[in-house]
């Protein structure tokens, strides 16, 4: 945890304790006892707390870890699943066999530019405030379906592939979390 994170805890959990006190939850006059504190402290206090947590992600560059390919169980599908955190994965010349992406509080990056694709390839996606971005390479077909919740799927990928082209499935479930495939 880093430092902004904790101090962004802090600040949240001082927002909270505030307007517990306003709703009889708990009673701490002694330390609410100024008059601007009524309103603004627990605004700003939380503000300032989900500002300096959003803001030390943005800025921080390590956040996405760079890990080996997962294989599954059935020694060919990637199971990639990220919480709270950032995971990049990315494929030099490995032949791809569908994935399994779970994303919760978080985000991964999957790279398929320079992956080898020999038939038709499934990657079922489940985000819970998270995100998951894929990157395709040019020659293959990319179908969407996608079922979501305060959410949703970009495909920006290129559209005038030949019907004979290998294709990938991508089926993501979504709630309050996003997917985008690009070339």
């Amino acid at each position: 945890m880093t430092k902004k994170t904790f101090w962004g805890i802090i600040l949240i959990a001082a927002g909270l304790l505030k307007l517990a006190d306003m709703w009889n939850i708990l009673h701490w006059e002694w330390l609410w006892s100024q008059p601007w504190t009524e309103y603004i402290a627990p605004a700003l206090l939380i503000y300032l707390g989900g500002d300096i947590i959003i803001n030390g992600f943005k800025r921080n560059r390590d956040q996405w870890l760079d890990r080996p390919v997962p294989v599954g169980e059935d020694g060919k599908r990637i199971c990639c699943n990220t919480k709270y955190g950032g995971d990049q994965y990315i494929y030099h010349g490995e032949t791809f066999h569908g994935a399994k992406l779970d994303a919760s509080f978080g985000g991964i990056k999957l790279d398929l530019r320079e992956a080898v694709i020999t038939e038709d390839e499934e990657i079922d996606i489940h985000t819970f405030f998270g995100g998951v971005e894929i990157y395709v390479p040019t020659n293959v077909n990319v179908v969407v379906q996608s079922r979501s919740f305060i959410g949703g799927v970009g495909d920006e990928t290129y559209k005038g592939m030949k019907p004979e082209a290998k294709t990938l499935h991508v089926v993501a479930s979504n709630f309050f979390g996003g997917v985008h495939i690009l070339n």
